[in-house]
């Protein structure tokens, strides 16, 4: 479920050992990361391809965590409803993969998941601000997705501040890219609640230590 208590951290899988994914899994959520951040690219919205909807039904099956599936593709509203029957908690989609994000909002409430819209570094805030009492999440981009372990944007982190002034109480601001235990402090002091990272937790020696360095 979702919770406000403190900042949710949210491993990304994108980092992880593919060959050992279900202990990769088991390992971050043993380090006490609530969510399972799963990054779904298609070659076109972004110049990558990940994983698709047999994977996360794969991981739905391994883990009662909570799956944080980011779509990073385009036509979101084609796919909305195979990835909730897929086993996804929360949807994100990308404001500007989107013609009508009212209606892929409307989608992914029909099917009775949690909805997040995520911006790229270019845009401004203020395009989304009209979704914002609609959305359970905002996923704001501190890189350009499409690859791990870039380097954090400062300036797309002053986009949170506004967010969470125009937003309601309980909106999630939830931050990806080139997120450590300095970039966190940052973000949070800026007024995010959720924090993806990936290259971070999954290329330290210590789990447990990363993610609760990021607490």
């Amino acid at each position: 479920m979702i919770t406000m208590d403190r900042v949710i951290i949210s491993p990304s899988i994108l980092s992880a050992d593919f060959m050992n994914l279900e202990q990769e899994i088991r390992a971050v959520k043993d380090a006490g990361a609530e969510w399972i951040h799963i990054d779904v690219m298609d070659g076109h919205f972004v110049p990558n391809i990940t994983i698709g909807i047999p994977v996360v039904k794969s991981i739905r099956r391994k883990t009662d965590m909570f799956l944080d599936v980011h779509l990073m593709i385009e036509n979101p509203e084609k796919f909305v409803c195979e990835f909730a029957q897929a086993g996804a908690d929360l949807i994100t989609f990308h404001y500007e993969a989107a013609e009508n994000p009212d209606r892929v909002i409307s989608l992914i409430k029909d099917c009775g998941k949690k909805v997040g819209i995520s911006i790229k570094p270019g845009t401004e805030s203020n395009r989304i601000f009209p979704y914002l009492k609609m959305v359970d999440l905002v996923l704001v981009m501190t890189v350009e997705p499409g690859f791990g372990g870039q380097e954090f944007m400062h300036d797309c982190a002053m986009k949170i501040p506004s967010i969470k002034e125009a937003a309601p109480e309980n909106l999630i601001i939830q931050v990806d890219g080139g997120i450590n235990n300095i970039t966190s402090k940052i973000c949070k002091s800026l007024g995010a609640s959720s924090l993806v990272a990936g290259s971070y937790i999954y290329g330290s020696c210590d789990y447990k230590k990363a993610v609760e360095s990021l607490l």
